[in-house]
């Protein structure tokens, strides 16, 4: 039996163990760095498979490690675990219990596949050579997981030849691969302005400087670079995600307070959009006599995949049942720690479609009433075993 074929074989036995643990990740999601359960489950998962495990990697990540039988180089495969602080609104039978916590972007399947993978790889590993490092990361969703662990040492002992991620979206048909060769998704930042007028009755407004009148003009001139670009398209994009100011309705506002992200495809873009924030905040301040302050964080950098990492993914694809077509996606403003590794590590960040219109499996990612095919988790997992099974040096 050639190795293509017993891993599709190894990955049925293994499909309906991949379901039930994506719906108990689901029914008890974990915010970022405090994927404590989660963590737990996935050890144990690991060490009876016999796997040399590490715990609480970058804070509450897991690492499992698989040795082949005999020397060769050190794949990682990885997933992330958080959740989303939103209410669940979907009525299946394994939502959430934990109020006001969700996974809505997909990493309950992201675990289940890497879970499912390991048993399958911890089955054939008489047949591989090198390692496959299992990461499970926390905190993507904006905190910054990636970075942690790599701080944690994850891409070390054994260090790592090559590294693959996947994403979960309903975007794509069920079975729909996504890739891109280089850059394939944005950077982003993060910034707060705080806008300093001087407070008044508002029955007289000569008499004081209106925060709220200065910030709407700040926003509606930072909304405006996001369309200065031409083009196919924006090269950079801004949003306020939250306004806060003002006392009482019968007061002039002394303080207002925003905060958003800043994404970028490229570093011209990422520094002008910086430059043209301080420049506007600046102007508009001074003319209605307001102070600003501006604390922009630099956060994720681009996704860039490698070419040969990429052809590795496309070829492993092409012999894999489940895998319905090949869609190669232009750039995405979407942004993802994913970022920290590939900047380190060679390697291939793709997208795996979960969606299915029939099935009423369309919702977006971070929709409260988010769902997916978990036909898909299958696919996912063949994907990363047969990675493992055609990378140079370990097939």
């Amino acid at each position: 039996m050639n190795v293509m074929t017993e891993i599709e074989q190894r990955v049925l036995e293994v499909r309906d163990e991949m379901i039930r643990l994506r719906r108990d990740f689901h029914r008890h999601p974990e915010l970022g760095f405090h994927e404590n359960r989660t963590a737990r489950i996935i050890a144990g998962y690991l060490r009876d498979l016999g796997l040399e495990v590490r715990e609480g990697v970058g804070k509450t990540g897991v690492v499992g490690v698989l040795r082949g039988a005999a020397p060769g180089r050190t794949l990682m495969l990885r997933a992330d675990m958080d959740a989303l602080p939103i209410q669940e609104r979907s009525q299946t039978p394994y939502r959430s219990t934990n109020p006001g916590v969700m996974h809505a972007c997909g990493h309950d399947g992201h675990m289940a596949i890497l879970l499912g993978a390991a048993r399958v790889l911890a089955g054939m590993k008489g047949r591989l050579r090198g390692q496959v490092k299992f990461v499970f990361q926390p905190a993507e969703e904006g905190a910054g997981g990636a970075r942690e662990m790599i701080e944690d040492g994850v891409l070390e002992n054994p260090g790592v030849d090559a590294v693959f991620g996947l994403h979960l979206v309903t975007a794509l048909p069920c079975g729909t691969l996504g890739w891109g060769k280089g850059l394939i998704m944005a950077a982003m930042d993060s910034f707060g302005l705080k806008v300093t007028g001087r407070s008044g009755h508002s029955s007289m407004p000569g008499e004081g400087v209106d925060a709220i009148r200065a910030s709407a003009r700040i926003i509606s001139e930072l909304h405006e670079l996001n369309t200065a670009t031409g083009g196919s398209g924006p090269s950079s994009l801004i949003n306020i995600g939250t306004i806060r100011g003002g006392e009482a309705s019968n007061v002039i506002a002394e303080e207002v307070e925003l905060s958003g992200t800043v994404r970028s495809l490229n570093p011209e873009a990422r520094a002008s959009m910086k430059d043209a924030m301080l420049r506007i905040a600046g102007r508009v301040a001074r003319e209605f006599g307001a102070g600003f302050d501006l604390d922009y964080r630099d956060g994720y950098p681009p996704v860039v995949n490698d070419g040969e990492m990429t052809d590795l993914l496309i070829r492993a694809a092409g012999d894999m049942p489940g895998v319905d077509g090949l869609l190669e996606l232009p750039p995405l403003m979407a942004s993802e720690d994913m970022a920290f590794y590939l900047r380190e590590v060679p390697g291939c960040f793709f997208f795996l479609g979960a969606g299915n219109p029939g099935k009423g499996l369309t919702r977006p990612l971070h929709s409260s009433e988010f769902d997916f095919d978990e036909s898909a988790l299958p696919v996912g997992a063949s994907l990363f075993a047969g990675l493992a099974a055609n990378l140079p040096g370990m097939e």
